[in-house]
């Protein structure tokens, strides 16, 4: 029995992938690359010894997603795939909604037909909008600003209306903050393309020498230090999360939305003292205006998570930005050196070949 995890080569599907194999979990990955690399899985059997398959087509291809069921004895799906950049979902609406939504709903159709009913979601709190609600609970209205959210929201709608068709199923949503770190050996971690959307990975950027200066978006918000305030989660205790979340879905039925985050707010400033101190760089920086829309403190209740599946988050602040840290330095252009932002000729497949077990078209 296998777990099928789709977006498996990306930042949050490739430490899941450590944590579900160290766990004992056999597990399957189907990813396009489009936004992932190669090397992150070769470097998870790295750091676990583990082999599994793996499978290289858009989740699109009805057919090719067919033959993972008839190939593996599957019983539950880790769902990452998707397209997830904000900025590029405006400029790009249709094309987030074909990928993230309709994907979505072929997997389902898929999964159905061969009976298999237990489904953990990879969600976001963008399903919240600019939510007043500090901390934000799952029962907290939900919203969203952008089309990169509303898949998010449209798929979780979707998935409640297939439970209601089918109460066999099993379905978890989980609601990730920020994540931020990575694994701590330095082999695996958030590799963005281009220059990063987030905060720790463009302050990792900075002190590492790739960018000059970072921009701070208004330092007149009503917070402490007049800076916006935010929940960052370690991308390991994220991970961790998504096994507790098998852990639940294999043992009851229904569908469950779960916040995962610390529970508590680091400002900007906070994150770079913390960063400063992990690296000993001076982080410089440029203060701009507020951009529209961002709200002044955003932070989780992870009550439920903690009652319902025995998770919380373990790793604090400093860790966050030490892991990160160790990350950028030992791999200052990602996986870049290793061309792995490309699709890899059939070379690079069969120098990976000791490593993981690739399935091609």
């Amino acid at each position: 029995m296998a777990i099928l995890v789709t977006g498996g080569a990306g930042y949050i599907g490739s430490h899941t992938c450590v944590e579900l194999l160290i766990e004992g979990y056999e597990i399957v990955v189907v990813d396009n690359f489009s936004n992932s690399h190669h090397e992150s899985l070769r470097r998870v059997t790295e750091i676990t010894g583990k082999t599994f398959k793996i499978y290289e087509f858009d989740l699109m291809d009805k057919e090719e997603l067919e033959n993972i069921f008839e190939e593996n004895d599957i019983e539950a799906v880790v769902h990452f795939a998707g397209l997830k950049a904000v900025g590029e979902s405006v400029n790009e609406p249709l094309w987030y909604y074909a990928n993230n939504v309709i994907g979505t709903v072929i997997l389902c159709e898929v999964m159905k037909k061969h009976n298999v009913k237990k489904l953990v979601f990879s969600s976001s709190a963008t399903v919240y909008g600019n939510s007043d609600e500090v901390p934000i609970k799952e029962d907290a209205l939900l919203s969203a600003t952008n089309p990169y959210g509303r898949t998010k929201l449209m798929i979780e709608e979707i998935l409640r209306d297939l439970y209601l068709s089918d109460p066999k199923w099993s379905i978890a949503l989980l609601r990730y903050f920020n994540p931020i770190g990575a694994h701590e050996s330095g082999r695996i971690g958030e590799a963005p393309n281009g220059v990063p959307n987030n905060l720790l990975p463009y302050i990792s950027q900075v002190a590492v020498g790739k960018l000059d200066r970072l921009n701070i978006f208004g330092d007149n918000y009503p917070t402490k230090d007049g800076t916006g305030i935010r929940d960052y989660i370690h991308v390991v205790d994220l991970a961790a999360g998504h096994c507790r979340a098998i852990e639940k879905v294999q043992s009851s039925t229904g569908v469950e939305a779960y916040n995962l985050g610390t529970g508590r707010g680091y400002s900007v400033f906070e994150m770079i003292d913390a960063f400063e101190m992990a690296s000993d760089k001076l982080i410089p920086y440029t203060i701009l205006k507020r951009r529209p829309g961002d709200v002044a403190v955003c932070y989780a209740n992870a009550t439920k998570a903690f009652e319902e599946l025995g998770w919380e988050a373990v790793h604090g602040i400093d860790k966050m930005c030490q892991d990160t840290w160790r990350w950028q330095v030992n791999n200052p252009n990602g996986y870049d050196n290793l061309n792995a932002l490309m699709k890899p000729k059939e070379p690079l497949l069969k120098q990976a070949k000791d490593f993981f077990i690739p399935v091609s078209k």
